[in-house]
């Protein structure tokens, strides 16, 4: 999928991830669209790359719908939806202790946002016979997030539902991405450019957009922005109970180091 002249979408656009890419994609020649809860944020950046900004909460699928509409409107067409926007609350102690309200809100917007998106988009798309769908995970989708099951169980279902478009829907030329970065600079989880700069574990949005820019450009279902993590998949379909105990040492390990569960501090230890 070539991004030139074509109208992108972002959720999550006025910060992070989402923002790095609204910037490389406007520079590729796309139309581009910065929704996001903050509509301020999002204003002011696509002031700076010639886009347009509109107000939504993705976990509210007549938001996603009203988004579209509005999209199709003032851009015309949606060609590609990126659904970027995420949370990371983490768990007060045990794997279950998070609240109703938590694990509701992960579900919506890490999974049931991308199924809104898909179900207002693909009749469209598949009338036309083409379409692209970016759908942002997390290596937490592949392998897990300790210390925050909400986020784990519910990145795994973002992935398989991505399986699932691409399964269902490649032959109706629908094309589908799902990427899955490990830690990244963003302010998700408070850390900027200047903390990446120090290591190779953890990268910056900057680097994670070129990823996806890449890998959509490629037309690839899977992307990896920490190519680590395809080896910590293998060794995980491999031998499933071997992986298990090598992350119960590893959740030691960052207690150990730690003092406690520091989803912040996880990128020093991988």
């Amino acid at each position: 999928m070539d991004f030139s002249n074509k109208t992108v979408v972002i959720t999550g656009g006025a910060s992070g991830i989402g923002a790095a890419l609204a910037c490389k994609v406007a520079g590729l020649g796309a139309r581009v669209c910065i929704a996001d809860r903050d509509l301020d944020k999002a204003t002011e950046i696509a002031a700076e790359i010639g886009g347009i900004a509109a107000v939504c909460d993705v976990a509210r699928e007549s938001d996603i719908e009203a988004l579209i509409a509005d999209v199709t409107d003032r851009l015309g067409a949606v060609d590609i939806f990126v659904s970027n926007a995420g949370l990371g609350r983490g768990e007060p102690t045990h794997a279950a202790s998070a609240t109703n309200a938590d694990w509701q809100l992960n579900w919506d917007v890490h999974v049931m946002a991308h199924v809104y998106a898909a179900r207002h988009l693909l009749p469209q798309m598949i009338a036309r016979g083409n379409g692209y769908f970016v759908n942002v995970a997390s290596a937490a989708g592949l392998l897990n997030q300790i210390g925050d099951a909400a986020y784990s169980a519910t990145k795994h279902a973002a992935v398989s539902f991505a399986e699932s478009l691409a399964i269902t829907h490649g032959d109706d030329g629908i094309g589908v991405s799902v990427d899955c970065p490990q830690y990244v600079a963003t302010p998700l989880i408070n850390l900027t450019d200047a903390d990446a700069s120090q290591t190779e574990s953890l990268l910056t949005a900057d680097d994670v957009a070129d990823a996806i820019v890449q890998g959509v450009s490629e037309g690839r279902f899977l992307i990896l922005p920490h190519s680590v993590v395809q080896n910590y998949a293998a060794q995980r379909g491999k031998d499933h109970d071997r992986w298990v105990h090598a992350m119960r040492m590893l959740r030691a390990k960052a207690i150990s180091t730690f003092g406690g569960i520091s989803i912040k501090d996880f990128y020093k230890l991988v």
